[in-house]
């Protein structure tokens, strides 16, 4: 059985469809669908029932993944092991949101670049959780950092850490608030104080509210700038209360900058997670940064 038609008919049943896997493969879609007819005649078996939206696998499509996935993985990390030119530097693409990247991801990964025989060079990019898995899925990023877990087969995610919450804003506006008038079941002493936020929607100010008041924010963004360090610099000056991870508002707490306004009993989390298309752990520049990552994770706090 030729291993060109049995990568081809792998990287379509992770993907779930003929032209998301011939973008993963560099291959026109027409020459997928003819590899996939042609282990199908092979086989004598159906693989794959076609829909409107991409392709699910038969039962034999699934064992024939099975029992052939992992061997060829294992055939990807034979050949990236660098066997032919062990002096070529790899280059990682990594992707995730501005700030977590900035702060958490690249102080761990730049002891890893560089040509040391084991290192890699490393390209960034930023975006929201959408783009990130868009990207990965394409081929565009290598190894990606999101709070979204995604689905299907064609991704691969792991915990890689959990981010708390918390409610600050600059002391001048902690003065508003009437001792004991703000608990877990009552924000209405922050009512009219103004919002900064990453977006209109209030993605951050919104799951805190629903997290800890069990209610919706009744403000609207008085500053909205897309990215949440830009939001801690202006919560610092005084734009107004915000919902910032405690990792980038530690030190601004520690001295004073900002004050928690709330401290809940059970604060609220979110988990960012690693992702990597399936199989590509193989790659040996790919596993030595998630195996870091996750080993810097065991440490934030």
């Amino acid at each position: 059985m030729d291993l060109a038609l049995l990568r081809t008919f792998v990287t379509v049943h992770r993907a779930g469809s003929f032209t998301r896997a011939a973008a993963l493969l560099g291959l026109s879609q027409p020459a997928v669908t003819s590899q996939i007819r042609t282990l199908e005649r092979q086989l004598g078996r159906p693989l794959f029932l076609r829909q409107a939206r991409g392709v699910t696998p038969t039962t034999i499509g699934d064992e024939l993944a099975h029992k052939a996935a992992p061997h060829l993985d294992a055939l990807v990390e034979i050949a990236e092991s660098g066997i032919d030119d062990e002096s070529s530097l790899r280059t990682l693409h990594l992707a995730g949101p501005p700030e977590f990247i900035a702060e958490r991801a690249l102080p761990a990964l730049v002891e890893l670049t560089g040509d040391d025989g084991q290192g890699f060079a490393l390209r960034v990019s930023f975006g929201n959780a959408d783009e990130i898995m868009e990207g990965l899925a394409a081929g565009h990023h290598d190894l990606a950092i999101s709070t979204a877990q995604p689905r299907g087969a064609l991704l691969t995610a792991t915990a890689l850490c959990d981010e708390e919450h918390v409610l600050v804003a600059a002391p001048r506006w902690a003065e508003w608030i009437t001792p004991g008038a703000l608990s877990d079941k009552d924000a209405s002493a922050l009512a009219n104080l103004p919002v900064v936020e990453v977006h209109e929607s209030l993605p951050f100010v919104s799951r805190y509210w629903a997290s800890v008041f069990d209610c919706r924010p009744a403000a609207s963004g008085t500053v909205v700038v897309p990215d949440l360090r830009a939001v801690l610099t202006c919560a610092i000056a005084g734009a107004g209360l915000a919902v910032l991870p405690r990792y980038l508002c530690a030190a601004a707490l520690e001295q004073g900058d900002v004050v928690a306004l709330h401290e809940p009993a059970v604060p609220p989390l979110r988990t960012y997670f690693l992702v990597v298309r399936t199989g590509t752990l193989a790659m040996p520049h790919i596993a030595r940064a998630h195996e870091w990552l996750l080993h810097a994770a065991a440490d934030w706090s």
